[in-house]
C-alpha cells in the first residue's frame, strides 16, 4: 500500500510530481491548526514549509505519521522533541538555498557599496547624480565570515572571485578544515569584528547566537565596515545596530531577516545606509524547486527503505 503524504502549503509541481511517483499525495494549502489536527490522522507523511506550525498537539494527533518535511531550511515551527518522543522522522533541505542565499550576500553588498537602489529611485525620478553616488569596491577588502558551514563556504568561493581576503569564526569546526579555502581562522569573535571591512552572518538563531552581534561588537568593528545578516533576525540586535548606523559607528549594513516578520515598525526606513528585503535569501526558483525535490526524496527514500 503507497504511504499517504499531506501538503500543507504550496511546493512546486516538481516536488508533487515526485511524491505522486510512490505516494497517495493530498494538497491542502492554508488548513488552519484545528483543521490539520482532525485531518492528520490518516497520513503517514507531512510536508510544510514556514506557515504550518507542528505542534504537540498535532504529532499527538497523527496517529500513523512517521515523518515529517520541512521543505526548507529551520525547523523552527516544528516541535523536533515532540516527533522524536513518537519516533517520527524529521527531515529538511538546507542544502537547497545555499548558492541562493550566498548569491545574496553579494547582490546586497553590492547594491549597498555602489548605491545601487538609491541611484535606481533618483534615476526613477528623472534625476542625473553621478557625483552624488560614488560608491566603493569589494576587491581588496578583508570579509569576515561567522559561521563556516555550507553557506559560509560557499560565499567564501564567491568571495575569493572578487578578489577580497577572507577570516572566519566558528567554533564548531577546527581550523585545519578552512586551510582549503585560504582563509584566516579567527578563535574568537572580537579578533574578526575589529579586522574585517564587511562581516556576514551565517550560523542558526539559538540561545547562544542571539544578540551575538549588539553594541559592544559593533563599537569594536571599524568605522568603515558593514554588517549583513542573511541568517535569523535576531542575531544582530537590531536596536543597536540602527544606534551604530544612525550615529555612523559603522558604515552600513545589509539585512534580508529581522527579529519579527514581518516586521511591524522597520525603524531602518529612515536611514541612507542600509540594504533591506524581505527574507528572500531562499527566493530563487531554482531553490524553491530544489527546497521541495530534496525534501520529497528524503521521504520517498525514508519509504522505500523500511
Amino acid at each position: 500500500m503507497k504511504p499517504k503524504i499531506l501538503f500543507t502549503e504550496k511546493i512546486h509541481k516538481n516536488a508533487l510530481d515526485l511524491a505522486a511517483s510512490f505516494a497517495d499525495v493530498t494538497v491542502d494549502a492554508g488548513l488552519a491548526q484545528p483543521d490539520l489536527i482532525k485531518k492528520i490522522s490518516g497520513f503517514d507523511a507531512l510536508v510544510v514549509r514556514s506557515a504550518t506550525k507542528v505542534t504537540k498537539e498535532v504529532i499527538d494527533a497523527g496517529k500513523n505519521l512517521k515523518v515529517i518535511g520541512r521543505a526548507g531550511v529551520g525547523l523552527d515551527n516544528i516541535d523536533v522533541d515532540a516527533a522524536s518522543r513518537k519516533g517520527i522522522l524529521v527531515v529538511n533541505s538546507p542544502e537547497a538555498s545555499t548558492v541562493a542565499v550566498a548569491e545574496l550576500v553579494f547582490g546586497g553588498l553590492l547594491s549597498l557599496n555602489r548605491k545601487i537602489v538609491h541611484a535606481h529611485h533618483s534615476m526613477r525620478s528623472g534625476k542625473w547624480e553621478r557625483s552624488r553616488f560614488e560608491g566603493s569596491e569589494a576587491y581588496g577588502k578583508t570579509l569576515g565570515i561567522i559561521g563556516f558551514g555550507r553557506i559560509g563556504r560557499e560565499v567564501a568561493l564567491r568571495a575569493k572571485a572578487f578578489g577580497m581576503h577572507l577570516q572566519v569564526f566558528d567554533p564548531n569546526i577546527k581550523e585545519e578544515s578552512t586551510a582549503e579555502y585560504g582563509v584566516k581562522y579567527q578563535k574568537h569573535l572580537e579578533d574578526l569584528l575589529k579586522h574585517c571591512d564587511v562581516v556576514t552572518i551565517h550560523v542558526p538563531l539559538t540561545d547562544k547566537t542571539r544578540n551575538l552581534i549588539g553594541a559592544k561588537e559593533l563599537a569594536s568593528m571599524k568605522k568603515s565596515s558593514v554588517v549583513i545578516n542573511i541568517a535569523r533576525g535576531g542575531i544582530v540586535n537590531e536596536k543597536a545596530l540602527y544606534d551604530a548606523l544612525k550615529d555612523n559607528v559603522i558604515r552600513g549594513a545589509v539585512l534580508d531577516v529581522f527579529e519579527s516578520e514581518p516586521p511591524t515598525n522597520v525603524p531602518f526606513k529612515d536611514l541612507d545606509n542600509i540594504v533591506l528585503t524581505p527574507h528572500l535569501g531562499a527566493s530563487t526558483e531554482e531553490a524553491q524547486i530544489s527546497a521541495g525535490t530534496v525534501v520529497v526524496e528524503k521521504i520517498k527514500d525514508f519509504f522505500m527503505n523500511k
